[in-house]
């Protein structure tokens, strides 16, 4: 069965509607772009690197409030210490394998000065999930040249999922995992907004994974589709990204990532020992701009209106756990290690059965 967004599969998450690509560029000004990995020779390479722009590539003039949450706190990212001082992020966001952290966060640096002068923010945020299994991590394969690619790659609209870009050899739940993204149309009494989410899944456990409150994962056991680990540990971590349009300030956007952890718990995380369970939000609604000479107008929405926010984040999370598995594709990869695609006919049968 060729490879679907869960929609279309007939299979709907939440109560709030989506918008118009049901990803985070809904949100306006937020582009993503990808840059991947695969081949076999001299060394085998199934990864790469993932770029977000919050206000396409202008957020260095004109920063965004931002606020992060850790659940397990096994990974990195870099370039918090600045979010949780100032509240602000002004550049563009990475997420890539473990081992080449460092050399995306000299990228994006580089490419601040190489582009724009050296004008702007010197301290990215760069995120890592481990693609150990399924990639020859050790060869670091990515190198500041692809980082370039996938910000020339950034656009807005339909964003690609599942074996792209940071994702490429990731496995979620089991199954194979990857990059997904979701989006949700918030109305609360100060207007009408957008919040979306993109996750780099490369969490849980077979048994843990639940579609739309169903336990899948124990209907699609390791008897129906083996786990790609060969001493059945289960893979670990995953980054969330959130953005929105709404003019929040940074603690509201510190609480926007926190409910990140109920979109992951629905879909079946738990956060792991092991796990680098990170989650950044940022909020494009107010205007800071970087050389500002007076005092700046700030809008903020009520905190007594952010309810239907946190139900937008959780279900555009949990929606796009689920997009990067059903999108992302059966991987052959390191020393032979193989990720299976979760089935999606069998997927629609358990969904099927347990319809009233």
């Amino acid at each position: 069965m060729a490879r679907a967004r869960l929609r279309d599969l007939g299979i709907t998450i939440g109560k709030l509607p989506p918008g118009g690509n049901n990803a985070i560029t809904d949100v306006p000004g937020v582009w993503v772009g990808h840059h991947s990995l695969v081949y076999n020779e001299p060394r085998c390479a199934r990864t790469g690197v993932t770029v977000i722009l919050p206000r396409q590539d202008t957020s260095r003039e004109d920063h965004v409030f931002a606020g992060f949450h850790a659940l397990n706190g096994n990974g990195e990212m870099t370039g918090l210490l600045w979010v949780k001082e100032s509240g602000m992020l002004g550049s563009p966001i990475a997420l890539t394998n473990t081992s080449q952290v460092g050399i995306v966060r000299d990228a994006l640096t580089e490419y601040t000065v190489r582009e724009h002068g050296g004008a702007g923010f010197r301290l990215p945020v760069v995120a890592e999930t481990w693609d150990g299994w399924l990639n020859d991590i050790d060869a670091f394969h990515l190198d500041k040249g692809h980082v370039f690619e996938a910000i020339a790659e950034a656009r807005p609209g339909p964003v690609p999922e599942g074996n792209v870009g940071g994702g490429t050899g990731m496995i979620c739940h089991d199954f194979k995992g990857g990059i997904g993204t979701a989006s949700r149309l918030v109305a609360c009494e100060s207007g009408q907004f957008t919040v979306g989410a993109l996750v780099q899944a490369n969490h849980g456990e077979r048994g843990d994974l639940r579609v739309d409150g169903l336990p899948v994962g124990c209907e699609i056991g390791l008897e129906l589709v083996p786990s790609p680990w060969e001493d059945m540990q289960s893979s670990s971590s995953i980054v969330v990204i959130i953005a929105t349009d709404a003019p929040l300030l940074p603690v509201q956007c510190k609480r926007l990532a926190q409910r990140a952890t109920i979109g992951m718990a629905r879909a079946g995380g738990i956060g792991h020992n092991g796990s680098g369970d990170l989650f950044l939000a940022f909020a494009t609604g107010n205007h800071l701009p970087a050389k500002a000479g007076c005092t700046l107008p700030l809008a903020m929405i009520p905190h007594h209106h952010l309810n239907p926010f946190f139900y937008a984040v959780a279900e555009s999370v949990e929606e796009a756990i689920l997009n990067a598995m059903t999108a992302a594709e059966t991987m052959l990869g390191y020393q032979g290690h193989t990720a299976q695609e979760l089935p999606l006919d069998l997927l629609q049968q358990v969904m099927a059965k347990y319809q009233v």
